[in-house]
């Protein structure tokens, strides 16, 4: 007879949260989230856009061709359009080219001139990419306004509701700082990793509310219970994020090493500002704010 198998169980520690202090516990998210909206600000002074846009949201052509040529030979042969990325695809002598420019027919003359053998060819104008760029941030402003008024019906009390909205506004705002630290662009695919990142937050936020709030029991016990289940499920899934990172970078993946970064940061950054700064919010209300 087969043995079950058993989800990996991760021992986390009980930290003594009767240590620190509410200030102490939110000072260190609150300092990030800070130092991610000036980055964020300062990038929107430089380039005139918090985070910069991919190909999808500017405009601009992605060819995929084979060739036995080098990267620094195709980088010689597109030097005249202006290359925004060239990624080789694993295991094949075959490229993918992105571009700015949205003239087809020079790229593909130039790619045959060399000897390339196209197999796609897109382009998107860029009128239309600004009409991409601004369904996205619709999209993500629905989400995230919904996602808020759930909360609030959930637990009509300001407090408890403020704390997981903070935390997923800062769940979103680091990782799209660090996009512009890494280099990674704003993509249908990392907008897609973003909205993912507000529903991550929103499940380990309203799981350590829960618990805190509508069961009984000590604060402190009622929160490492959330605390257990709520880390095992955010590690696991760091785990499988920085796995799919790592895999379709080798494999050249188009897209999926980005979803799988920003998935990794933010689910990163939701540990710090679930069991910290939404800690603490509950915490000062549960003890001093609900008595006064």
């Amino acid at each position: 007879m087969a043995t079950p198998t058993r989800m990996v169980d991760f021992e986390v520690p009980e930290f003594d949260y009767t240590d620190y202090s509410n200030r102490e516990l939110a000072a260190v998210p609150l300092a990030v989230l800070g130092l991610a909206l000036l980055v964020l600000l300062a990038w929107y002074v430089l380039t005139g856009v918090p985070v910069t846009p991919g190909i999808e949201f500017t405009g601009g052509t992605e060819v995929r061709f084979a060739t036995a040529d080098s990267q620094a030979e195709i980088e010689s042969t597109f030097s005249d359009i202006g290359i925004e990325s060239l990624s080789p695809v694993s295991g094949e002598n075959t490229y993918i080219l992105t571009t700015q420019s949205d003239e087809t027919g020079q790229i593909e003359s130039t790619a045959q001139d060399a000897g390339y053998e196209i197999s796609s060819i897109q382009s998107r104008s860029p009128s239309f990419g600004a009409s991409s760029q601004q369904q996205a941030l619709y999209g993500l402003l629905i989400a995230f306004a919904g996602m808020s008024a759930l909360v609030f019906l959930l637990f009509r009390t300001f407090v408890p509701s403020i704390a997981v909205v903070l935390s997923a506004f800062s769940d979103i705002m680091i990782p799209l700082a660090l996009m512009n630290v890494l280099g990674i662009k704003l993509t249908l695919g990392t907008v897609a990793a973003l909205l993912m990142l507000i529903g991550y937050s929103v499940d380990s936020d309203l799981l350590l509310n829960n618990h805190i709030l509508r069961r009984r029991g000590d604060f402190y016990e009622s929160a490492f219970r959330a605390i257990r289940t709520g880390i095992t499920m955010t590690l696991t899934s760091i785990a499988a994020m920085i796995t799919m990172t790592i895999v379709s970078s080798l494999l050249a993946i188009p897209l999926l090493p980005e979803i799988g970064l920003v998935l990794a940061i933010g689910l990163t950054a939701d540990l710090m500002n679930t069991y910290l700064l939404n800690m603490s919010l509950l915490r000062w209300y549960k003890f001093e704010g609900v008595t006064r």
